[in-house]
């Protein structure tokens, strides 16, 4: 099978999302790190890919705990609840999952916010940065990586809980070597004090002006965002 950055319409759209990224950080944005999306099996197989796709995080993107997020303007704004893995050493390119397990230095929640396109052209997705737009990110913790169990509420509707936050994305060892080994096709590092969010737990939520998302991923602290015109 091809691999991801082997993909033609990879290739080109990472070239784009890069040069962007490139531009902000010109502009005096500070990297945070990265997000994988799109890594189901119903999605790559929708797309024709074989693995997540990769977007990046910079803080103007990033909302403290228990913000208010301004979504009257989005075309479709989703919420996903997610597990952050917090990078605690540089993960070189070849790295196995043993070797990007040693570089976790801790983990958090996340809420990411997306604003989804009804797309299939993978080259836009990437140089849309993955229909990034704001995200939560909670305090990293040394949890054990097989201990989490999540709850999530969204406005009045009975708490969702969830006993295996890895059933969709797989666990944190593998994003973070994924995540490396697809930097290093385009010259990036994964580097120590960035953060991967590894992309969500549950399905999507659509979110709406005057819900609002509470996610606790035990042990860890809740997070929450609030939603408004």
């Amino acid at each position: 099978m091809t691999r991801l950055h082997e993909d033609p319409r990879v290739r080109r759209g990472m070239q784009r999302q890069l040069a962007m990224r490139r531009r902000m950080l010109d502009d005096g944005a500070r990297p945070v790190g990265w997000k994988l999306g799109l890594g189901t099996p119903a999605a790559m197989e929708k797309l024709g890919t074989a693995a997540p796709l990769v977007g990046f995080l910079t803080e103007r993107s990033v909302l403290e705990p228990g913000a208010t997020c301004a979504v009257g303007g989005w075309g479709k704004p989703m919420a996903e609840p997610e597990v952050a893995i917090h990078i605690g050493t540089d993960v070189p390119a070849a790295a196995d999952r043993s070797a990007a397990a040693a570089a976790i230095g801790g983990l958090g929640a996340a809420i990411e916010l997306v604003d989804v396109e009804n797309s299939t052209d993978v080259e836009e997705i990437l140089a849309g940065d993955v229909f990034q737009r704001r995200v939560v990110l909670g305090r990293p913790e040394a949890a054990s990586a097989d201990r989490l169990r999540a709850e999530i509420r969204l406005g009045a509707a009975d708490a969702k809980t969830v006993d295996d936050p890895y059933a969709l994305t797989g666990g944190p060892a593998k994003a973070v070597a994924h995540v490396a080994t697809h930097l290093a096709a385009f010259g990036e590092t994964l580097r120590a004090g960035e953060v991967v969010i590894a992309g969500s737990i549950v399905p999507a939520l659509a979110v709406a002006p005057g819900d609002r998302l509470r996610y606790r991923l035990d042990p860890l602290p809740e997070l929450s965002v609030e939603f408004a015109d």
